[in-house]
């Protein structure tokens, strides 16, 4: 990566497989004007090396660990959902999140890039009192093509959704993740 000017700001291992093979999520400064393809070629120049995902982040986003979102949520505990869910884009790395009302389909509170749900897109997800993954195919929202969901329930009634357009699907280990923040969210 540093043959094409990548500085590499922070590296996360997110899963390790039985094979030897890991998953790790890196967080690059590019030098202004590059092309995504540049650091693409240069990543699948390396044996064995495969590019999952390549995302574009403002300057101004952080690296949010999810202890800082446990201690911010700790401090306002009658706001936690709502918290988790404006802090889960950044600490997910994905495109919005939304804390919805599983027995009725209202929203509660929703990020700026999420859509604006219907009770019967909200309904097209199934069940949401489980953690789980959903891949929605380009008929779920219009417009929006394939999205990639994660959900995990914060109470009784509410559940935090987290979206990707077009991907990566959320691994198993953000699925937990979401599934212990949300857990300390209630």
């Amino acid at each position: 990566m540093g043959t094409v000017g990548a500085d590499i700001s922070a590296i996360e291992i997110v899963e390790k497989h039985g094979d030897g093979s890991v998953i790790d999520d890196f967080i690059l400064t590019m030098p202004p004007g590059s092309l995504a393809e540049t650091i693409i070629s240069a990543c699948t120049e390396v044996p064995d090396v495969r590019v999952l995902w390549l995302s574009r982040y403002p300057d101004q986003w952080n690296i949010e660990s999810d202890i800082e979102v446990i201690n911010r949520m700790s401090k306002n505990r009658s706001e936690a959902a709502i918290i988790l869910a404006q802090d889960a884009p950044t600490v997910f790395r994905c495109e919005w999140a939304a804390l919805v009302n599983r027995k009725n389909g209202a929203v509660h509170f929703s990020t700026a890039k999420a859509p604006d749900f219907t009770v019967e897109q909200i309904g097209a997800l199934g069940e949401l009192s489980q953690p789980a993954r959903h891949e929605m195919g380009p008929d779920w929202m219009p417009d929006w093509g394939e999205v990639t969901v994660a959900s995990a329930p914060v109470d009784e009634e509410r559940t935090l959704l987290l979206g990707r357009q077009g991907g990566p699907a959320f691994l198993d280990s953000e699925l937990f993740r979401l599934e212990h923040l949300a857990s300390a969210a209630r």
